[in-house]
């Protein structure tokens, strides 16, 4: 039978990189590392794909979805619901491969209350105007839905210490190389 693959979890605020980091690491064949591709019921975005980016549902499904115990973790944000599908995890686990989730601080402490043997990392940015810049330039977000994402994104910076470890994103492959020793070791 072969080893259960690892469950990572990647957290960090909003516009922090977490999806080009994520890129990086999933590129890299000796991970074995494989992306858990969230539900939301939020509209896609341009240049989005279906099942790729995200399983895009409609709030009833997703609802059918919690009632079946079928997520891992879920949580709204700015009237959109996001959650991870326990069923594919389980099974990318079971068949050897690594998981990687992209999720918030709240949806890390679900899932670690569930899985005490994932590993935690929290993404930080280099500093916060850098962080502000990349929100704001995505031109895809009206000031106050911007405004929620800067508030959310300053509170789950005070919640960095209950990661495993925390790891700047100062430049993507040097935190893809940070990350990938973690995963390693």
């Amino acid at each position: 039978m072969e080893k259960r693959g690892k469950l990572i979890i990647l957290s960090g605020p909003s516009g922090v990189g977490k999806g080009t980091v994520r890129l990086a690491l999933i590129r890299r064949p000796e991970l074995n590392l494989f992306y858990s591709v969230s539900m939301t019921t939020r509209p896609i975005r341009a240049g989005e794909v279906d099942g790729r980016d995200y399983i895009f549902v409609t709030r009833e499904k997703f609802e059918e979805e919690i009632k079946k115990g079928n997520l891992l973790e879920w949580n709204e944000f700015v009237g959109n619901l996001y959650g991870t599908p326990l069923p594919a995890v389980e099974k990318m686990r079971d068949d050897g491969k690594n998981v990687l989730l992209e999720i918030d601080v709240n949806g890390q402490s679900n899932v670690v209350r569930k899985c005490p043997d994932a590993v935690t990392i929290f993404l930080l940015p280099p500093n916060l105007e850098s962080l502000e810049a990349r929100i704001r330039g995505r031109r895809t977000e009206s000031e106050e839905v911007i405004r929620e994402r800067l508030d959310k994104a300053n509170a789950e910076l005070k919640k960095a210490w209950r990661y495993q470890y925390r790891v700047y994103n100062d430049d993507v492959e040097r935190a893809a190389d940070e990350i990938a020793s973690i995963i390693l070791k």
